[in-house]
């Protein structure tokens, strides 16, 4: 059920309360039943909602049967690309037409259950931002699938100290708010909970139930573990170092070049005292001399990183910091301060 805070924007008309977005690529068995089924388990709520369908540059029929879907059904509607972006830029297009106070996306696969909507929508009711889909049952194949799946979740909660048992799992819900912090490149969909958390959100994961999956054929393979092993790099820089990124390569810069300046110094200390060896002949020399030039160079590469990441936040006026809430008591003090003249005026 929507909050009573969201209930009063829908009265006055000024949003829908539940955009689901859904990214499609090559599902043309599968749209017609999908849409049945998310109409079915949305009907009876008192909320209104849309369904956002994303043809990703599908190359068989999905969008003729998307087009037969609209005519029917005035809740949903159509975003078609002009190729394969890929599912998290399918996802941002879903996102930028969408309407809704709260956000969530599914697979057009019918793996995931439109029923579990409902279930999502009654824990972001409870105060959380993110609420995030557990498939703990998944219905599909271990070695290539659920162990590489496993693996990654269990690395991707280490890292960004988010810790979910489903990274993978696309049924997520949002607020919209959350959007106005994050935006999506690359394959980073299945990061957003952990951008979210970057700004503060209030994150709870639920299960879900998963299906076989019955017509067409998975979009995935194993192929994307250095996809998300790259983009996982890119989450821990991006909440840990976002605005000091100096920290990140100054910190080894100095070690190393500490280390080589203890080394040139070992070294001189060796050719000054007995039994005074030859420096160009020590095989500490080319490691003194390395260590330096790598701890210079990660310096100046902080600095570089810096500068750019001034000119990103002031250029664009992107504050640094997320207000949650902002409570001012100056009308309040301002009402008090009159009263206060008003005595004062009185006993004199």
């Amino acid at each position: 059920m929507p909050s009573e805070h969201l209930k009063g924007k829908i009265a006055m008309g000024r949003s829908t309360y539940l955009s689901v977005v859904i990214p499609i690529y090559n599902e043309e068995e599968n749209v017609s039943l999908l849409q049945a089924s998310i109409r079915q388990a949305l009907q009876d709520q008192n909320y209104s909602y849309e369904v956002i369908y994303v043809d990703d540059g599908s190359t068989d029929g999905t969008f003729q049967r998307l087009r037969d879907i609209v005519e029917r059904d005035h809740h949903v509607h159509i975003i078609k690309l002009r190729r394969n972006f890929g599912q998290t830029a399918a996802i941002s297009a879903g996102v930028a037409h969408s309407s809704g106070e709260i956000l969530i996306f599914m697979d057009g696969d019918l793996q995931n259950d439109p029923k579990d909507i409902v279930r999502l929508l009654a824990k972001i009711d409870e105060g959380y931002d993110v609420v995030s889909g557990w498939r703990k049952n998944r219905k599909d194949a271990h070695l290539s699938r659920k162990l590489p799946s496993w693996l990654a979740n269990r690395l991707i909660s280490k890292v960004t100290g988010v810790f979910l048992h489903d990274y993978g799992c696309t049924l997520k819900a949002y607020r919209r708010e959350i959007f106005q912090h994050i935006r999506l490149y690359g394959e980073m969909h299945r990061f957003i909970p952990a951008y979210a958390a970057i700004s503060g959100a209030r994150i709870a994961e639920i299960e879900v139930e998963h299906h076989s999956r019955r017509f067409g054929k998975s979009k995935y393979g194993i192929s994307r573990t250095a996809r998300v092993i790259l983009d996982l790099a890119t989450v821990k820089f991006l909440g840990s170092f976002s605005t000091k990124p100096n920290y990140a390569f100054g910190i080894p810069g100095l070690i190393a070049l500490t280390i080589g300046g203890m080394l040139g110094g070992a070294l001189v200390v060796r050719k000054v005292l007995p039994p005074h060896v030859r420096i160009h002949r020590n095989p500490l020399l080319p490691i003194s001399l390395h260590l330096s030039g790598f701890g210079i160079q990660c310096i100046l590469m902080g600095l570089l990183a810096e500068l750019l990441t001034r000119t990103y936040h002031e250029s664009q006026g992107k504050p640094i910091f997320v207000v949650s809430d902002i409570l001012s008591t100056c009308q309040s003090g301002m009402e008090d301060s009159e009263s206060v003249d008003e005595v004062l005026t009185a006993l004199r």
